[in-house]
């Protein structure tokens, strides 16, 4: 398989526009009206549920729907690759399409499923040989949503030098308009790359981005357009978060406590390298945030998609950033984007607080009512549990543990397979979406996850590529039903 070099065709045309021009669009057919009236959720894996729901939310039907051991119908030698991660779900005339990042692949999956919603295809439209980098969370963005698209945004997360792919995801592999480096952008070590929605500036598109860098110099970055330009993904500036008052330590924020922020731009970002835009960002007083993970907005109930929340996973190689993990509020401003407040609203370095049993928040989910937020514990050696799901009430403030992951330790046939140990937290979530609209069954989401020790010779180089030929990891993706949103 191969991929269009890294700069593709260019600006709002060629499927990635305000005009939703699709390109060339594969076996998908055409995006749906709307969803089907015979939808019929139901399990489809062989594989059980890797998923626990906690007390309080046992009436959550868990549904296994695929895992790297099921064979499909229509493609019975697709593998689904390992560490599924960022993913996107569309309405086809055929079904449903699903975009699923494979983070140790470097590559990203595209499922297809019938009008019931049970997978019947799968293929890979971009595999290591073009992925290039570690592909962690994504964003499909939507002319209906985001007023720009489709346009898959998946971010390179192997160091500072890595950039953002936008992929078509109706395009075949290799097709018109499918695939481009997005140089506008950057280079940063990102976690994903979130465009607001057209409500929150009908003129002009913003996309945050979150930089995941390892060595201490993460930061929330910013890509604007001009107004009017909406969907231009290559003539836009970027711009890094920093604190009015030019503190950069990130341990200066405090629970209840918002503090003013603006947003600076960085001059060059195309030309720059990963390393020189950490620097300028240094320079420009940008806040030191220790690992900027996934971000997500408020939706729905006359939400303006303004109201931001990112998670900060934490790190444990200095005293100025978080070490178990953090959530933040940023509110933008309603005329400009450039400034806003910012506030820590969960702090699991605060052992007296209600997030006292965070270890490092990865992936966040933001509905109308709640934050979902996914843990990936960084194996510190202090973890007391596997990774949980916790449900924040973003009105009462009142923060449950939804589920955890189920290493089946005390399943001898099943530890064996799926290769358990005693250390806890080694296993992670990836996506977590809430597809009701798009299905039409209300308080349904899909869910992602990375059993990491589950390995096996047949996973193998799945997507066929070039750079990640010994990866052998598994994933696995079920259907939430009842959980609400």
């Amino acid at each position: 398989m191969s991929c269009e070099g890294p700069e593709g065709p260019q600006g709002p045309q060629g499927g990635f526009g305000p005009k939703g021009d699709k390109g060339d669009q594969g076996d998908q057919g055409d995006p749906a009206p709307g969803p089907p009236t015979d939808l019929n959720l139901q399990a489809h894996s062989i594989t059980p549920s890797l998923l626990l729901a906690k007390s309080g939310f046992e009436n959550v039907d868990i549904l296994p729907l695929i895992s790297s051991e099921d064979q499909l119908d229509e493609t019975p030698n697709f593998i689904l690759g390992g560490s599924a991660d960022g993913a996107g779900l569309f309405a086809t005339s055929q079904g449903f399409s699903l975009l699923t990042n494979h983070e140790d692949n470097y590559a990203v999956s595209r499922i297809s499923f019938d009008k019931s919603f049970k997978p019947i295809a799968g293929e890979y439209i971009l595999n290591s040989s073009g992925g290039i980098w570690r592909l962690c969370s994504a964003t499909l963005a939507t002319p209906e949503e985001h007023g720009f698209g489709p346009v898959y945004l998946t971010c390179g997360e192997s160091g500072p030098e890595s950039q953002t792919h936008g992929l078509n995801p109706y395009a075949s592999e290799g097709g018109a308009g499918f695939s481009k480096t997005l140089s506008a952008l950057g280079k940063w070590s990102a976690e994903n790359a979130v465009p607001l929605p057209k409500t929150a500036y009908s003129d002009r598109t913003v996309i945050l981005i979150g930089d995941d860098d390892f060595g201490g110099s993460g930061e929330v970055a910013m890509y604007l357009t001009d107004p009017g330009k909406v969907g231009d993904l290559s003539n836009g500036k970027v711009y890094v978060m920093r604190r009015v008052d030019l503190n950069r330590r990130e341990l200066d924020i405090v629970t209840g406590a918002p503090v003013s922020v603006e947003f600076v731009e960085i001059v060059n970002v195309k030309t720059n390298t990963g390393a020189q835009n950490n620097a300028d960002a240094a320079t420009l007083s940008a806040i030191n945030f220790g690992r900027v993970e996934d971000i997500d907005y408020k939706k729905g109930g006359g939400s303006n998609g303004r109201e931001i929340y990112f998670n900060v996973t934490g790190n444990d190689i200095s005293g100025d950033i978080t070490y178990k993990g953090r959530v933040y509020k940023l509110v933008l401003n309603a005329s400009n984007p450039l400034i806003g407040t910012l506030e820590v609203i969960l702090d699991g370095d605060d052992d007296a607080g209600i997030a006292k049993d965070f270890q490092n928040p990865d992936n966040i989910l933001v509905t109308e009512n709640y934050a979902y937020i996914q843990e990936d514990p960084n194996t510190y050696g202090d973890e007391d549990h596997d990774a949980y799901i916790y449900q924040y009430n973003l009105t009462t403030k009142e923060l449950k543990i939804a589920f955890e992951l189920n290493h089946y330790r005390s399943d001898a046939t099943l530890s064996a397979k799926f290769k358990s140990t005693a250390t806890k937290g080694n296993w992670e979530y990836g996506a977590l979406l809430d597809i009701s609209d798009i299905v039409g069954d209300d308080e349904t989401f899909l869910l992602n996850i990375q059993p990491h020790t589950w390995r096996e010779d047949r996973f193998r180089n799945p997507d066929g590529g070039s750079i990640r030929v010994n990866e052998n990891q598994a994933s696995q993706i079920l259907i939430l039903r009842g959980l609400p949103r």
